[in-house]
C-alpha cells in the first residue's frame, strides 16, 4: 500500500474517532479551568512559604557552624 493511501486511511479513522469523542460543555471546561487556576495559585503558595522556612533554616544552620562569615 502507497503512503498517501496509508495516511488517507489513517486520517479517515481519525476523524471517525473524533466523532465518538463526548466533548466537554463550554460551562464544564470554565468550571475546570477555575479550579486547576485555584489549586496552582494555592500550591504556588505553598511552595513559596515551604521556600522561605527552608531558607531561614538553612541561614540558621550556617549561622551555628560559621559558613559564610
Amino acid at each position: 500500500m502507497q503512503w498517501w493511501k496509508r495516511l488517507k486511511h489513517f486520517l479517515s479513522e481519525v476523524a471517525a474517532e473524533t466523532k465518538k469523542v463526548t466533548w466537554p460543555s463550554k460551562q464544564e471546561v470554565m468550571n475546570t479551568t477555575t479550579v486547576v487556576v485555584i489549586a496552582s495559585f494555592i500550591f504556588g503558595i505553598y511552595l513559596y512559604f515551604c521556600d522561605l522556612v527552608f531558607l531561614f533554616l538553612t541561614q540558621k544552620l550556617f549561622d551555628v557552624f560559621g559558613v559564610f562569615s
